[in-house]
């Protein structure tokens, strides 16, 4: 039955006509009838807009609040039936089904043609199907081996560095091993080694000075050699006239504005003679002045050795034939002053003879030159027999080559800040170039000669003052142009380590020697001195002078040294340690100077080095404990003796010698043999209490504390006498 009755209604279906079946997008939804109304709207407004305002307000439909009650139910319908839709179907369940067109709103649902919008990649999905992190990392399938380059210390930290790892790994390890360290701790090469090793890498171990041989500083420069001219160091004994000869050379006045008539710097000057170019050193002659005359012949190529005709050989000429033999340089002597009637110069020769210094006309190989500083007189022969004795040396070296020299003096300037004096020696040093010297490095910012006027560059045998360096180096050191300015500053920090490392050790061992030896000796009395000096050498010659004052009782100590004028640092530093404050040459600052004046600290200034030693010899000699000695002033011998209640034994006696005086110290002799020390307590003579009895008249004495006093027995009295003391 069911299945005929639905034969019979799809007939029906049939049977009707295209124009009686209502198409499914025809049915009109409550939303799309709201919207055909306000398009009605819409349209009667612009017809309306040409007859004026009034008669389209005319048109309008009567009934507004009706309409907009029904807009409201029509609203509120459709949010109901949304409401419904939402609880009857679940999400899960029909997530990707479209909803009929009927079910709420139209704009909610997306049309059938569009294609539905892509899902977003799982991050999982993506990483499992590329098989590659993200990062573009890949993790080694070995471990890295890395080859670690060890020198003689190294923190753990810095150690950590070199493997890529964490410190906190290298600590592990080495509990593991049995060790227990922190991260600033500082490891030798083997243990550093050991822990390499046992992280799995390879040991490369550096020799201390490895960096250093990198620069190929001992390597040999190769070139064209060029003949160069001869640097020459002029020695001699004080006051002998090595500057005034220098000043004739070069017709300069040097000698007259030197303080104290004695030259305390190292003078550096080329010098164009009729036969070539010669550059000159002169050097001080005072005794404090060894480390800086042993320089001199170091550097150069000849030593001219001046001998005053009148004085003759003196200690510090000797010690300038010692330098320079030494050094193994060749000597040429000016016998100077040969214009004074005193003068002898074959005294100077059979004395230097003593010093195997032979003359040539004495079958030996030394030039003697018979000179006047005054007159001129054998200065023309004196410059001949230099360079016919650097003819004989055969001077030679590379010209277009980085520059190498070495470091003559140094001082730090108020206003161009540390200036080296550099005498080249091979090479050619140019401005701009990166210099090394010692400890110090920098770019040459310029370059002066001996006159102050700036140079572009300097060749072999040239001395110029240099500008740019990081600091003042010593005098001494050697000075090379680096290529690269980072390994320059490398190998500085370097040297500043080592040196600091022997600096610190130094102090170190200068601690336990002197808790020993003032454990053993007592108290040493200090003199604490901070020293500023103009120059290098200078600071180096005063300290070495000063430090040799110290003896077993007082010590001369160098709190702090420098150069360069006196800066409040200074004065807190000379405050701190109850110092004395000594500038050679150099002045405090406005700053300083006013801490001075306000704390009173004890500043001395000089210019001359036999000031400065005498004045702190001086002061040494102050603080050495007194010194007493005994001096006998009278004899007495007993006569008699007698009892008084109030005294005892009373020797009654006759002054023998000189004089006896109440409360000075006696001895007792019987038999010339001291028998009892003490104190006279007693002088009377008669009844009469007296201070002093002379020679030839009687007394009694009572002897402190001693009644065994015996006729015969003597009687001596002394006093003590304070004696000043000197180094």
């Amino acid at each position: 039955r069911l299945a005929a009755e639905a034969e019979a209604k799809a007939k029906e279906e049939a049977e009707k006509t295209p124009a009686e079946v209502k198409p499914a997008e025809e049915v009109v939804t409550p939303a799309e009838e709201i919207k055909a109304k306000e398009k009605e709207k819409e349209k009667e407004k612009i017809k309306g807009k040409g007859k004026g305002k009034e008669k389209a307000l005319k048109e309008e439909p009567p009934k507004k609040g009706a309409e907009k009650r029904r807009m409201r139910e029509v609203k509120e319908e459709l949010y109901f039936e949304e409401v419904m839709v939402e609880e009857e179907v679940s999400p899960a369940a029909e997530r990707g089904k479209k909803l009929p067109p009927a079910a709420g709103r139209e704009e909610l649902h997306v049309d059938s043609s569009k294609a539905r919008r892509k899902k977003k990649p799982q991050k999982a999905a993506v990483a499992a199907q590329a098989g590659k992190p993200l990062h573009g990392f890949e993790k080694p399938t070995a471990p890295i081996i890395y080859e670690v380059a060890i020198p003689e210390t190294l923190t753990v930290a810095e150690l950590a560095q070199k493997m890529s790892i964490k410190a906190a790994e290298v600590i592990k390890t080495m509990m593991s091993m049995g060790s227990m360290v922190t991260i600033n701790q500082i490891l030798d090469q083997e243990t550093a080694a050991l822990v390499v090793e046992e992280l799995g890498h390879k040991v490369k171990l550096l020799k201390e000075d490895a960096i250093e041989e990198e620069l190929g500083l001992e390597e040999e420069i190769k070139g064209d050699q060029v003949n160069r001219a001869p640097a020459v160091s002029v020695m001699g004994h004080v006051d002998h006239g090595k500057t005034s000869l220098l000043d004739y050379i070069r017709k300069t006045k040097v000698a007259a504005g030197e303080a104290g008539g004695i030259t305390q710097h190292i003078g550096a000057y080329h010098v164009k003679t009729d036969k070539g170019m010669i550059t000159f050193l002169d050097t001080p002659g005072h005794a404090a002045f060894t480390a800086m005359r042993a320089r001199g012949a170091k550097a150069t190529d000849i030593v001219v050795l001046v001998v005053a005709a009148d004085d003759g050989v003196m200690p510090q000429t000797k010690e300038a034939v010692q330098h320079a033999k030494a050094a193994g340089v060749p000597i040429v002597v000016a016998v100077n002053k040969i214009d004074k009637p005193e003068a002898n110069p074959d005294r100077v020769k059979q004395e230097l003879v003593a010093e195997e210094v032979v003359p040539e006309d004495w079958g030996g190989d030394t030039q003697f030159i018979p000179v006047s500083a005054h007159t001129g007189e054998g200065i023309d022969e004196l410059l001949e027999a230099i360079l016919l004795q650097s003819e004989m040396l055969e001077l030679t070296a590379v010209k277009d080559a980085p520059g190498r020299g070495v470091i003559i003096e140094s001082r730090l300037d108020k206003g161009r800040g540390p200036v080296a004096t550099v005498l080249v020696q091979s090479g050619t040093l140019r401005k701009g170039d990166v210099l090394l010297a010692g400890q110090e490095y920098g770019r040459v910012r310029a370059l002066l000669d001996e006159n102050g006027l700036a140079v572009e560059e300097a060749g072999p045998s040239i001395p110029v003052e240099v500008l740019g360096l990081s600091g003042s180096p010593s005098a001494g050191d050697d000075a090379v142009v680096v290529a690269d300015e980072r390994k320059a500053r490398e190998v500085a920090l370097f040297r500043q380590g080592k040196f600091r490392d022997v600096k610190l050790k130094r102090q170190q061992e200068a601690k336990l020697e002197n808790m020993f030896t003032q454990m053993a000796e007592g108290e040493l009395a200090t003199l604490n001195i901070v020293l500023k000096t103009d120059v290098q050498g200078t600071l180096e010659a005063l300290t070495d002078a000063l430090t040799k004052l110290s003896n077993q009782e007082v010590e001369v100590k160098i709190v702090a040294s420098g150069v360069g004028g006196i800066n409040e640092s200074d004065v807190n530093l000379a405050m701190a340690s109850n110092a004395i404050m000594i500038g050679f040459n150099v002045r405090a600052d406005a700053v300083a100077k006013r801490i001075i004046e306000e704390e009173g600290v004890d500043l001395h200034y000089y210019s001359v080095i036999y000031d400065a030693i005498e004045e702190v010899k001086q002061a040494l000699t102050g603080m050495l404990a007194p010194e007493y000695k005994e001096e006998i002033i009278g004899l007495a011998e007993v006569r008699d003796v007698f009892r008084s209640p109030k005294f005892g034994a009373v020797a009654g006696c006759m002054v023998v010698e000189g004089v006896v005086k109440r409360n000075n110290p006696i001895r007792v002799l019987r038999d010339n043999v001291v028998i009892y020390e003490g104190e006279l307590e007693s002088l009377r003579r008669f009844k009469d209490d007296v201070q002093e009895v002379k020679s030839g008249f009687e007394c009694g004495i009572g002897v402190k504390n001693y009644n065994d006093v015996k006729v015969g027995d003597h009687i001596e009295v002394y006093e003590q006498v304070k004696v000043t003391r000197t180094l």
